[in-house]
């Protein structure tokens, strides 16, 4: 599939920090500080046609600040290249959004174990195009093995990757569309990054809804010194060694999305295709429970904390760590 973009309007991506690269303060030492993300992608906007021929749509987007506050007006088009929508797997079409976000400027850690966000409880965060991460899914099943895709019953969460026991259609960017007609990011937006030309360095894709930055698969080797080189960072979540008791071992009935009913009886359900299925084991990876940590970044010298999207579970954060009554 090959699409042709034509930049209408773009105002160059470049960011910068506000914050004195000679504050004696480490990165350690601010946990609780009050942090400012001010200066950083605060007055950028972008508006270009996308072809793709699951788009055939404008991607506009804009980040500005009111000197309190980042502010984003977009249309949750992407901007890159999609998978084909709809598909055998995900019946729906995407189609613009009414995207008007605020953010802090000053976030703040309020909580160690983080603030569940997502789904019905609202988006997790945004990247730079207006496209909202959203890596969990409404797919459930009960103890007996009934199954749905969307708007499931029961108490096993259905993950959306690193699993092939249920397919909801995702593309080459991780992603899929929503019956709204939204297109979401459930773990690596690979083609984004991409478009930002990053390559093999840390890369700020986005923002949290508490206001801290967001940075795709690398980071440096020690959170605290940006010459200890660049590596993919590790979450500190594992698939438990065992199977909790009555989770379900095999798919009885599946219905609920597209291609309800194609699962066979008795199709065996893998370890990782639910959330339960992991559990976080604190030090054993790079990052907190919330897919995050505190450390130097290149729009922060200084430090700051940030979550990771990362190539492995949870691939993005399930928990918010920062202040939202902002």
């Amino acid at each position: 599939m090959t699409m042709r973009i034509h930049i209408v309007l773009i105002t160059a991506l470049i960011f910068w920090t506000c914050q004195d690269s000679k504050s004696s303060d480490t990165a350690e030492e601010k946990d609780s500080a009050l942090y400012s993300t001010d200066g950083v992608l605060t007055n950028i906007s972008e508006r270009v046609y996308n072809d793709d021929e699951s788009v055939q749509a404008y991607s506009e987007f804009s980040w500005k600040s009111d000197g309190s506050n980042r502010i984003l007006n977009g249309n949750g088009i992407p901007n890159h290249e999609v998978g084909t929508f709809p598909n055998a797997h995900n019946p729906n079409t995407i189609s613009e959004q009414n995207v008007s976000k605020r953010f802090t400027l000053t976030p703040s850690i309020v909580s160690e174990n983080g603030v569940a966000l997502g789904g019905p409880a609202g988006a997790i965060a945004y990247a730079i195009n207006s496209v909202k991460f959203d890596p969990a899914t409404a797919g459930r099943c009960d103890d007996a093995g009934n199954c749905s895709l969307a708007r499931g019953q029961g108490n096993w969460s259905i993950e959306a990757l690193g699993h092939n026991t249920f397919d909801f259609g995702d593309d080459m960017n991780h992603a899929h569309v929503q019956p709204t007609g939204a297109y979401h990011y459930h773990g690596m937006p690979e083609l984004l990054i991409d478009l930002l030309g990053q390559d093999m360095s840390m890369t700020l894709v986005g923002w949290a809804s508490d206001g801290f930055p967001v940075y795709a698969r690398y980071g440096y080797k020690e959170a605290n010194d940006s010459n200890s080189g660049i590596v993919s960072m590790k979450p500190s979540w594992r698939l438990k060694s065992s199977p909790d008791a009555n989770r379900p071992s095999t798919v009885v009935q599946l219905s609920g999305g597209p291609n309800q009913g194609n699962s066979s009886p008795n199709t065996p359900i893998a370890m990782g295709a639910f959330t339960q299925d992991f559990e976080y084991v604190e030090g054993s990876g790079d990052l907190d429970r919330c897919n995050g940590r505190i450390g130097v970044t290149p729009e922060f010298p200084n430090g700051i904390y940030y979550y990771m999207v990362t190539d492995d579970f949870p691939f993005f954060s399930r928990c918010l760590r920062g202040d939202l009554s902002s």
